[in-house]
């Protein structure tokens, strides 16, 4: 028998507009993702995920400082990054402050590997985005043989090699759930398989069931390996208000704005409302009331033959109490849906 759809929340903890219509401070925005978390935990979501950046328009850069706090207040939600930066960061870190976090939360912690959709972590650390694949690579390799909590021996070019060395603290429950985030490249699908990880695969715009090339390699590639298939995950932007109207009109400025500012910085034109509405009705864009929000979560799950599906729900300068209501319909409302629609 199939495991039912787990249904999780993410935050990349941006920078909020307060009640005066100006930003909030960083550290006040880091307090509100707890308390977001806390709210998810308490409407018994499956999975809260805090993304990691390092420019001014997003407040968190050590995720496992913000999921270690939200450990403590929380007593069920699985926490986790989405993502960890591994490409610039050191592998027995990340696996140690994991670690550390599944300590604290009593077998809860989670990690997404991945290389991030920004690079200022590259310049800021040391790294040379010349080696942007490689470093992605070798690391990788470093924390799966990590994953298998025995002495380690390693050698790459781009850190210390290892011999014979073990990392603290050892994993309780004796495995940290591990998964490959995958943006669109069919040698990260081929990767994930060969270290036999969970996938999650970010889809930010287009028709999901574009994807689902992608989820037919990752079932091949186990195929060839003569193994059973890990769980595949989406991670996905959006939105839930009591109508479709009030989604739209509280979700699209805000949205826009961080659209806008991503976008210049890559050479892309502003989004058009146009643009926008295609997302809505068309694309990965989960926005609207909460039954229109299950039918098209239900939908990609059913395409993609889902275990997890994770709904970002920041977006932007949109307001802490507006974040606060949509997750509070996400899961009194939209949960519980999307389990009938799944039967």
């Amino acid at each position: 028998m199939a495991r039912p759809l787990e249904l999780g929340l993410d935050t990349f903890g941006d920078v909020t507009l307060g009640p005066n219509g100006e930003p909030l401070s960083q550290a006040q925005v880091i307090r509100d993702v707890v308390a977001q978390a806390v709210l998810a935990d308490e409407l018994g979501l499956d999975f809260f995920g805090v993304g990691e950046h390092h420019r001014a328009d997003f407040a968190v850069s050590a995720p496992e400082v913000v999921l270690a706090g939200i450990a403590t207040r929380t007593n069920r939600i699985h926490l986790g990054s989405a993502v960890t930066v591994l490409s610039s960061d050191d592998p027995v870190r990340v696996f140690q402050r994991f670690s550390t976090l599944d300590a604290l939360a009593k077998g809860r912690a989670e990690v997404i590997l991945g290389r991030g959709s920004f690079t200022e972590s590259f310049p800021l650390f040391g790294y040379e985005l010349r080696q942007y694949e490689t470093l992605f690579e070798e690391k990788l390799d470093l924390f799966a043989a990590l994953l298998r909590e025995e002495a380690v021996t390693w050698r790459g070019t781009t850190r210390a090699a290892l011999q014979g060395q073990r990392v603290f603290p050892k994993i309780e429950t004796g495995s940290l759930k591990t998964w490959i985030g995958v943006g669109g490249s069919p040698e990260s699908v081929v990767r994930a398989a060969q270290y036999d990880l969970p996938m999650m695969l970010a889809i930010i715009g287009g028709d999901p069931v574009r994807f689902r090339p992608y989820v037919e390699l990752y079932h091949r590639a186990f195929g060839q390996l003569e193994r059973p298939v890990q769980p595949i995950g989406v991670h996905s932007p959006g939105y839930v208000a009591r109508t479709d109207a009030a989604a739209r009109e509280e979700f699209w400025p805000h949205y826009k704005r961080m659209r806008d500012r991503i976008g210049a910085e890559r050479g892309w034109p502003p989004m058009s409302a146009a643009e926008f509405e295609r997302e809505v009705e068309q694309g990965s864009l989960y926005l609207g009331s909460p039954e229109t929000v299950a039918r098209k979560i239900a939908a990609t799950a059913k395409a993609l033959g889902l275990s997890r599906f994770d709904l970002k729900y920041s977006a932007g300068p949109l307001p802490h109490d507006k974040l606060m209501r949509c997750i509070e319909l996400y899961g009194r409302e939209v949960v519980p849906l999307v389990r009938d629609m799944l039967g």
